[in-house]
């Protein structure tokens, strides 16, 4: 007569397979309707904070069924396995969030420039509803700032204006900014594509004569001439940018002032909610410095 054996089965497994589908379909779910609909960033938020803890559920469940297994034998390890591989996404963006959170200051504005950072042109307006922020810039949130990133300095470019606001707006376009308003311009009226031609060969000007490499060098001192040769000319563009995967909205402002023969480029990157940006708006100002000095130079500039 053969003996047959009944396995124990753990229901903690089977429940932590429907509780990790359960989070990633939830975290998919708001993250594409951030992204492509209208959910707005703060509910995007609190409905990530709760799958990620739906999927932390379910990796604890996961566990306990995995240990039935190991020491009873009870069936459950693939839904267990399963539960576990449901729950890796939502718990990287939470891990992502958290260990961002913790290792870099709370701030949500990054600069440049931090002793004069660009005004905005139209201040940024959003909804904030529960992620609140300090709507002013302490001195001490740009000294955070410049701890953390002492690497996001301005750009100071041997070349006319003009030349390096086509690189600008070039450089923006490809970087997936929109250029919601502007001020001040090289040719008042005229966009830069109706410039006039250069000379046609056989005039009294040189064609073929290479322009002025522009050439990034540091920021002058920060006294008051050199305040006053900052505000004297120049060009100041406002834009709105989201990012990839999230969808986030950051708001920036690319200044720009002719300084003798060169041409200092400044930025200023912030988000539009809470006061924590866990270091996008730096990554953002920092990415799009190295794309204009590749645009310019043909080399990353730092």
């Amino acid at each position: 007569m053969a003996i047959r054996y009944d396995r124990p089965v753990s229901s903690a497994a089977h429940l932590s397979r429907l509780l990790g589908a359960f989070s990633l379909v939830l975290a998919l779910a708001v993250l594409i309707a951030h992204r492509f609909g209208g959910l707005a960033t703060p509910y995007l938020v609190l409905l990530l904070i709760a799958a990620a803890g739906w999927a932390l559920l379910a990796a604890l469940l996961a566990a306990i069924g995995l240990r039935s297994l190991w020491m009873t034998g009870a069936e459950g390890g693939l839904a267990a396995l399963a539960a576990l591989i449901y729950a890796a996404f939502p718990l990287g963006i939470g891990a992502f969030a958290a260990e961002r959170y913790l290792s870099l200051p709370a701030i949500y504005d990054v600069s440049t420039d931090p002793v004069a950072a660009p005004d905005w042109l139209s201040p940024p307006a959003s909804d904030q509803i529960w992620l609140k922020r300090n709507p002013l810039v302490t001195p001490e949130d740009r000294e955070k700032q410049m701890e953390a990133y002492p690497e996001l300095t301005g750009r100071r470019y041997e070349g006319a204006l003009d030349r390096v606001l086509e690189a600008v707006r070039k450089v923006a376009k490809q970087s997936g900014f929109v250029i919601v308003k502007s001020t001040g311009t090289t040719e008042p009226g005229r966009d830069l594509e109706d410039r006039p031609a250069r000379p046609a060969p056989g005039d009294d000007a040189v064609t073929d004569a290479p322009g002025p490499v522009p050439v990034p060098t540091p920021r002058p001192y920060d006294d008051d001439v050199a305040r006053l040769i900052r505000g004297a000319n120049g060009v100041t563009l406002q834009a709105t940018t989201r990012t990839l995967v999230l969808g986030l909205r950051f708001d920036m402002i690319i200044r720009l002032r002719e300084e003798a023969e060169t041409t200092f480029v400044d930025i200023r990157v912030a988000s539009r909610y809470g006061q924590h940006d866990l270091g996008f708006s730096a990554a953002i100002a920092g990415d799009y410095l190295k794309a204009l000095d590749s645009e310019l130079l043909g080399i990353a500039g730092g």
